[in-house]
């Protein structure tokens, strides 16, 4: 496994982080230049390493995946590049979809010539709340479901060729019991583009509008009203690979910081010989140390079929935390070199700081987390 972890490493240093200005411009230069990395990776044996085997992936375990996710994560683009982006719709659609949707849509996933995103919160309803969900699906008489409503902050809806989308298929109902997943493919009549959603300053994310769009009744994921509970092991799953490839991230800004602390020369010597860069460079590794265990008892509890929303939401808030922090020591030492466009460093912290966002604030997890461990204190006596 170390070994392909430096193969992986090498093919996203070497090969992704070059094209990285390609990439985040996005359009047609973007999309030809990722379809050729991810030619090169089908061809270095580096293709789509944590997806099931009987869609073409490699099938690697998570517990061995982790330490791959890392080395991917170190640029934004390595998933994607390497094939391993689409897991959670590659796992989703083939454990709670029918088989139509699966033949349909799963093995050109895998492959990389379809995209794939996924729809829940929505421009008017609190992110953390999906009870207020106010996106509709209306059984008709057919069987079909129509559905209306609008959705945002999607990752790569821009280019995506089916969207899953959360809507409520109970008008009745509040509740978790009324939401429902559905495969909804981006040619079909009343799905719309609206904008893309720049996130400080940054592309990749998109609302979209579906004007009484249509779907077969198959396009359905699971049952009526399980949205919640499918979307809960893809979300576990997705806080932890989000972890992880944030170490990734934090890992390449320290490497950054070091290399400028090293190089950058002064009247009186290196930025190294300075003690408040010293400072800088204990307190980053310290918040990488300390953070690796964490992130990695919510993998090994994953792995192993254990509950690991404890471990998860401690692992959620102190990866997010550690990659701002990190990052933004990394700008400091730069200088104003650290602010432009010569280095990653303003994309990874624009990461850092999204990350307390993304998939649940902190707030939540913090409020979630302290909740789980004082119900494990009776009233004492």
């Amino acid at each position: 496994m170390a070994a392909l972890r430096g193969r992986v490493s090498a093919f996203v240093r070497d090969r992704v982080m070059p094209c990285e200005p390609v990439l985040d411009a996005g359009g047609a230069a973007a999309r030809t230049a990722l379809r050729g990395l991810q030619q090169e990776a089908k061809q270095a044996g580096l293709w789509a390493l944590p997806l099931p085997v009987e869609f073409g992936g490699q099938g690697i375990g998570l517990a061995h995946y982790a330490h791959l996710a890392e080395a991917e994560g170190a640029s934004d683009h390595g998933p994607a590049a390497l094939g391993s982006g689409p897991l959670l719709d590659v796992r989703m659609l083939a454990r709670h979809a029918g088989e139509h949707v699966r033949d349909r849509w799963i093995p050109g996933i895998a492959a990389g010539a379809l995209r794939s995103s996924y729809a829940m919160t929505e421009p008017d309803t609190p992110g953390t709340d999906p009870a207020q969900t106010a996106t509709r699906a209306v059984a008709e008489p057919d069987g079909s479901w129509t559905l209306a409503g609008r959705k945002w902050f999607i990752t790569g809806a821009g280019d995506a060729d089916l969207v899953t989308v959360l809507a409520r298929t109970d008008a009745a109902e509040r509740g978790a019991d009324s939401l429902s997943l559905f495969v909804v493919p981006a040619s079909a009549a009343g799905f719309t583009v609206v904008r893309e959603v720049p996130v400080l300053g940054a592309g990749g994310q998109w609302e979209i509008a579906l004007d009484g769009v249509t779907v077969p009744s198959d396009h359905l994921v699971g049952e009526p009203g399980q949205a919640l509970r499918i979307a809960g092991e893809r979300l576990r799953l997705g806080r932890v690979l989000r972890c992880l490839r944030w170490l990734g991230q934090a890992e390449r800004a320290f490497d950054l910081m070091c290399v400028r602390a090293r190089t950058r020369q002064h009247a009186s010597g290196p930025l190294a010989d300075r003690q408040l860069v010293q400072q800088m460079v204990f307190d980053s590794l310290l918040a990488i140390r300390s953070t690796r265990p964490l992130v990695y008892e919510a993998v090994n509890r994953l792995a192993a079929g254990d509950d690991a929303r404890l471990e998860t939401g401690l692992a959620k808030v102190a990866a997010a935390r550690m990659l701002q922090q990190v990052a933004d020591a990394a700008i400091q030492v730069h200088g104003a070199a650290g602010l432009g466009p010569d280095t990653a460093l303003p994309g990874l912290f624009r990461t850092g700081r999204a990350a307390r966002l993304l998939d649940g604030p902190d707030e939540l997890h913090i409020a979630a987390v302290a909740r789980r461990v004082l119900r494990g204190y009776g009233v004492m006596s």
